[in-house]
Protein backbone atom coordinates (compact mmCIF):
# COMPACT_ATOMS: atom_id res chain seq x y z
CA UNK A 1 0.00 0.00 0.00
CA UNK A 2 1.17 3.53 -1.10
CA UNK A 3 1.31 6.53 1.30
CA UNK A 4 -0.98 7.93 -0.51
CA UNK A 5 -3.89 4.78 -0.40
CA UNK A 6 -2.95 5.04 3.38
CA UNK A 7 -3.72 8.77 3.96
CA UNK A 8 -7.24 8.47 1.74
CA UNK A 9 -8.32 6.00 3.15
CA UNK A 10 -7.90 7.54 7.24
CA UNK A 11 -9.61 10.69 5.25
CA UNK A 12 -12.19 8.47 4.41
CA UNK A 13 -12.74 6.55 7.94
CA UNK A 14 -12.80 10.43 9.52
CA UNK A 15 -15.85 11.07 7.00
CA UNK A 16 -17.68 8.16 7.77
CA UNK A 17 -17.34 8.84 11.89
CA UNK A 18 -18.48 12.75 10.67
CA UNK A 19 -20.97 11.34 8.89
CA UNK A 20 -22.38 9.06 11.57
CA UNK A 21 -22.08 11.73 13.86
CA UNK A 22 -24.61 14.13 11.49
CA UNK A 23 -27.13 11.86 9.54
CA UNK A 24 -30.40 12.59 10.73
CA UNK A 25 -30.28 15.32 13.36
CA UNK A 26 -32.29 18.19 12.74
CA UNK A 27 -31.13 21.84 13.12
CA UNK A 28 -32.08 22.27 16.86
CA UNK A 29 -30.42 18.82 17.37
CA UNK A 30 -27.20 19.59 15.49
CA UNK A 31 -27.20 23.29 17.48
CA UNK A 32 -27.93 21.96 21.21
CA UNK A 33 -25.22 22.48 23.14
CA UNK A 34 -24.64 18.92 25.54
CA UNK A 35 -23.87 21.17 28.71
CA UNK A 36 -22.77 24.96 29.26
CA UNK A 37 -19.63 25.84 27.09
CA UNK A 38 -19.56 22.49 25.22
CA UNK A 39 -19.78 22.71 21.53
CA UNK A 40 -22.63 20.97 19.83
CA UNK A 41 -22.12 18.70 17.59
CA UNK A 42 -23.03 20.59 14.20
CA UNK A 43 -20.48 23.46 15.26
CA UNK A 44 -18.01 20.13 15.43
CA UNK A 45 -18.39 18.61 12.53
CA UNK A 46 -18.16 22.34 10.64
CA UNK A 47 -15.45 22.89 12.16
CA UNK A 48 -13.78 19.92 11.69
CA UNK A 49 -14.48 20.04 7.69
CA UNK A 50 -13.62 23.16 7.74
CA UNK A 51 -10.22 22.76 8.94
CA UNK A 52 -9.37 20.24 6.67
CA UNK A 53 -10.63 22.16 4.18
CA UNK A 54 -8.16 25.23 4.89
CA UNK A 55 -5.20 23.10 5.34
CA UNK A 56 -5.78 20.68 2.30
CA UNK A 57 -6.14 23.88 0.29
CA UNK A 58 -3.26 25.58 1.57
CA UNK A 59 -0.77 22.56 0.77
CA UNK A 60 -2.27 21.36 -2.23
CA UNK A 61 -2.16 25.44 -3.55
CA UNK A 62 -6.26 25.62 -4.57
CA UNK A 63 -8.72 27.85 -3.48
CA UNK A 64 -11.00 25.84 -0.76
CA UNK A 65 -13.96 24.03 -1.36
CA UNK A 66 -15.92 26.04 1.24
CA UNK A 67 -15.48 29.15 -1.16
CA UNK A 68 -14.73 27.67 -4.73
CA UNK A 69 -18.11 25.78 -4.34
CA UNK A 70 -20.68 28.12 -2.66
CA UNK A 71 -21.24 26.53 0.38
CA UNK A 72 -20.05 29.74 2.63
CA UNK A 73 -22.82 31.02 0.61
CA UNK A 74 -25.68 28.13 1.38
CA UNK A 75 -24.44 28.23 4.69
CA UNK A 76 -24.77 31.69 4.90
CA UNK A 77 -23.40 32.11 8.49
CA UNK A 78 -22.67 34.96 10.55
CA UNK A 79 -19.07 34.77 10.25
CA UNK A 80 -15.97 35.26 8.15
CA UNK A 81 -15.68 33.19 5.38
CA UNK A 82 -12.44 32.30 6.60
CA UNK A 83 -13.25 30.96 9.33
CA UNK A 84 -12.93 27.85 10.38
CA UNK A 85 -13.81 27.81 14.22
CA UNK A 86 -10.05 28.11 15.61
CA UNK A 87 -10.16 30.39 18.54
CA UNK A 88 -14.29 30.90 18.56
CA UNK A 89 -15.88 32.43 21.72
CA UNK A 90 -18.88 30.59 23.05
CA UNK A 91 -21.09 33.20 21.38
CA UNK A 92 -19.46 33.06 18.19
CA UNK A 93 -19.93 28.98 18.43
CA UNK A 94 -23.71 29.33 19.01
CA UNK A 95 -23.66 31.52 16.27
CA UNK A 96 -23.05 28.76 13.81
CA UNK A 97 -25.92 27.09 12.94
CA UNK A 98 -26.69 24.51 10.18
CA UNK A 99 -29.91 24.77 8.79
CA UNK A 100 -29.73 21.45 7.89
CA UNK A 101 -27.65 17.51 8.56
CA UNK A 102 -28.21 17.48 4.61
CA UNK A 103 -26.18 20.82 3.98
CA UNK A 104 -23.42 19.58 6.35
CA UNK A 105 -23.24 16.47 4.48
CA UNK A 106 -23.02 17.68 0.90
CA UNK A 107 -19.80 20.09 2.35
CA UNK A 108 -18.49 16.74 3.97
CA UNK A 109 -18.84 14.91 0.23
CA UNK A 110 -16.97 17.98 -1.22
CA UNK A 111 -14.44 18.39 1.45
CA UNK A 112 -13.49 14.53 1.05
CA UNK A 113 -13.45 14.21 -2.86
CA UNK A 114 -11.37 17.33 -2.31
CA UNK A 115 -8.96 15.64 -0.10
CA UNK A 116 -8.68 12.17 -1.29
CA UNK A 117 -8.26 14.18 -5.01
CA UNK A 118 -5.09 15.78 -3.34
CA UNK A 119 -3.57 12.69 -1.62
CA UNK A 120 -4.29 10.47 -4.87
CA UNK A 121 -1.58 12.35 -6.42
CA UNK A 122 1.28 12.00 -4.03
CA UNK A 123 4.15 10.33 -3.94
CA UNK A 124 6.17 8.98 -0.58
CA UNK A 125 8.44 11.92 -1.31
CA UNK A 126 6.30 14.51 -1.40
CA UNK A 127 5.34 13.59 2.06
CA UNK A 128 8.84 14.74 3.15
CA UNK A 129 8.07 18.84 1.14
CA UNK A 130 8.18 21.46 4.13
CA UNK A 131 5.09 23.27 4.05
CA UNK A 132 5.48 25.45 6.97
CA UNK A 133 8.76 26.80 8.17
CA UNK A 134 6.89 29.11 10.77
CA UNK A 135 7.75 25.95 13.93
CA UNK A 136 11.35 24.42 14.80
CA UNK A 137 12.02 21.61 12.93
CA UNK A 138 9.82 22.67 10.08
CA UNK A 139 6.47 20.93 9.22
CA UNK A 140 6.43 18.56 6.44
CA UNK A 141 3.40 17.82 4.48
CA UNK A 142 2.82 14.35 5.80
CA UNK A 143 3.18 15.38 9.63
CA UNK A 144 0.64 18.53 8.24
CA UNK A 145 -1.54 15.47 7.10
CA UNK A 146 -1.61 13.69 10.01
CA UNK A 147 -2.08 16.61 12.23
CA UNK A 148 -4.95 17.47 10.40
CA UNK A 149 -6.36 13.44 10.89
CA UNK A 150 -5.49 13.78 14.68
CA UNK A 151 -7.91 17.16 14.71
CA UNK A 152 -10.81 15.46 12.74
CA UNK A 153 -10.84 12.36 15.05
CA UNK A 154 -10.35 13.93 17.91
CA UNK A 155 -13.92 16.36 16.65
CA UNK A 156 -15.54 13.37 15.24
CA UNK A 157 -15.28 11.12 18.62
CA UNK A 158 -16.52 14.60 20.41
CA UNK A 159 -19.41 14.97 18.06
CA UNK A 160 -20.22 11.33 18.60
CA UNK A 161 -20.25 11.71 22.06
CA UNK A 162 -22.01 14.98 21.89
CA UNK A 163 -24.67 12.93 19.85
CA UNK A 164 -25.01 10.20 22.28
CA UNK A 165 -26.09 12.89 24.93
CA UNK A 166 -28.87 14.08 22.69
CA UNK A 167 -30.91 10.63 23.43
CA UNK A 168 -33.10 8.93 21.44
Amino acid sequence: MRSSDLLSYAYGQVGEHLRTAVEGLSPEQLAQRPGPGANPVGWLVWHALRVQDDHVAEVAGTEQVWTAEGHAGRFALPVDDAATGYGMSPEEVASVRVSSAGLLLEYLDAVLARSREFLGGLSDDDLDRVVDERWDPPVTLGVRLVSVLDDDLQHAGQAAYARGLLGG
